[in-house]
């Protein structure tokens, strides 16, 4: 049952006063959370050069989809974690989640250094997927707890910020790590230190805030006429989630094919660059261009969102995803491919954060962290999709006819958004049908 007065266990930052809802009161753990989703990122980061040369040059794996199953494990575990962490989070609250996603990832810098067969290397995956599933949800939450719903997308626009900020910076350092010390072990080093500080920080410094979404959900006002009531069972979330309500439905496919091109962009286009002679750092530099732009312009678009509404940003975002993909198809040289990957980064950087925004903006406060782990098994699940879709058609058909199609695909999941979705932010123009 909601109350109205939070106790002072669930009180969080504010104090033993009770909770308060707005960024300025929440300030200081608002950028712990930040500085805690960085390492999340910078777990995520560490593989994205290395791994996938690790599969080629270490494992001798020369079919695109055994390479590629260290996504497929990790996109689908980090999906189904996705799914509980909401669920758990509304059970249990914010933080123990946060600190048992960082638990299960002990042993993964470990695997990856040395694991002898590409076997450990995706059961190292699939323990990232936990990890990644439970602690990037959770930071997501607890942002959004403490905002409020007036600053959802700029909240959302620094969380996804940092992760992929310091995803692309350690794509890159750990690229040209690995390009004067080998592949093994150095690069994974900085992954371990990455571990130890979030999880000494998640426990010692991150306060619970599952009181604040009680606090929003007091004043929470519903539409008589909406359906969305505060006492939802998670299968009925995870069905208003899934098709139910064409904003959140159409949320949830186009968050999966973001990320199924993510896929594509993590396993095959470091294997098409290296195919082309590009050195380690070279690779290394593409690979942090796309994530960097698309970190960065998120500070940008989540606040953009807040005022312009979602449903135009996600459009245009997808769209212009399907025109970089298409462009790395084109292309074969390094300049070309640098600038496939700043669109690719810019169109992520609309739709990433304003995604997220959008079903905050629709889910009730006592079932919202259940509505985003559902929106987030669906989006994570595009990693697991990506990578088989794309492995198989390269071997079956080539790299190029693989991007072409992933390209087609991402075009198609922004029209859906254009048709289906109704503005979602009460503070756009467009007003909900």
């Amino acid at each position: 049952m909601l109350t109205r007065t939070p106790s002072a266990a669930t009180a969080g930052p504010s104090g033993p006063a009770g909770p308060r809802l707005g960024l300025r009161e929440n300030l200081s753990q608002f950028l712990l959370l930040v500085t805690v989703n960085a390492l999340v990122g910078g777990m995520l980061g560490q593989e994205r050069t290395v791994v996938p040369l690790l599969a080629r040059d270490v494992f001798h794996l020369s079919a695109y989809t055994g390479a590629l199953t260290y996504i497929v494990a990790f996109g689908a575990t980090k999906a189904i974690a996705n799914f509980f962490a909401g669920t758990l989070a509304d059970r249990r609250g914010r933080k123990p989640v946060l600190v048992a996603g960082w638990l299960v990832a002990l042993p993964v810098p470990a695997l990856l250094i040395w694991g002898p067969s590409w076997g450990w290397i995706v059961f190292a995956n699939v323990l990232l997927g936990l990890n990644q599933g439970l602690t990037w949800s959770t930071t997501v939450n607890m942002k959004i707890d403490l905002v409020g719903p007036a600053r959802r997308g700029l909240a959302m626009g620094f969380n996804e910020a940092s992760g992929y900020v310091a995803l692309a910076a350690t794509a890159m350092v750990t690229g040209a790590i690995a390009a004067h010390a080998g592949l093994r072990p150095a690069p994974f080093l900085l992954g371990a230190a990455y571990l130890a500080l979030a999880l000494g920080l998640s426990t010692l410094a991150v306060r619970e805030t599952r009181g604040h979404a009680r606090l929003e959900a007091a004043r929470h006002a519903v539409p008589p006429d909406s359906g969305h009531h505060a006492t939802l069972t998670t299968r009925q979330v995870a069905w208003i989630t899934s098709a139910g309500d064409r904003a959140l439905s159409a949320a949830s496919q186009a968050g999966m094919v973001n990320n199924l091109n993510d896929a594509l962009a993590w396993g095959i286009f470091p294997l098409l660059y290296a195919s082309h002679g590009l050195s380690v750092t070279r690779i290394g530099v593409l690979a942090a261009l796309y994530p960097a732009v698309w970190g960065l312009g998120q500070l940008l678009t989540g606040w953009w969102s807040d005022h312009i509404g979602r449903k135009h940003l996600i459009t245009a975002g997808m769209l212009l995803q399907a025109v970089a993909i298409a462009l790395v198809a084109i292309g074969a040289s390094f300049p070309v491919w640098a600038v496939a990957q700043l669109i690719l980064g810019a169109g992520t950087a609309l739709v990433y954060p304003t995604l997220l925004a959008a079903i905050g903006d629709v889910a009730h406060p006592a079932w919202r962290a259940r509505s985003v782990g559902v929106y987030r098994l669906w989006r994570d699940g595009g990693f697991a999709v990506g990578a088989l879709v794309s492995g198989a058609l390269a071997d079956a058909c080539g790299v190029t006819t693989a991007i072409w199609t992933v390209a087609a695909v991402t075009a198609a999941s922004g029209l859906v958004v254009a048709v289906r979705m109704y503005e979602t932010n009460p503070a756009a123009v467009t007003p909900r049908p």
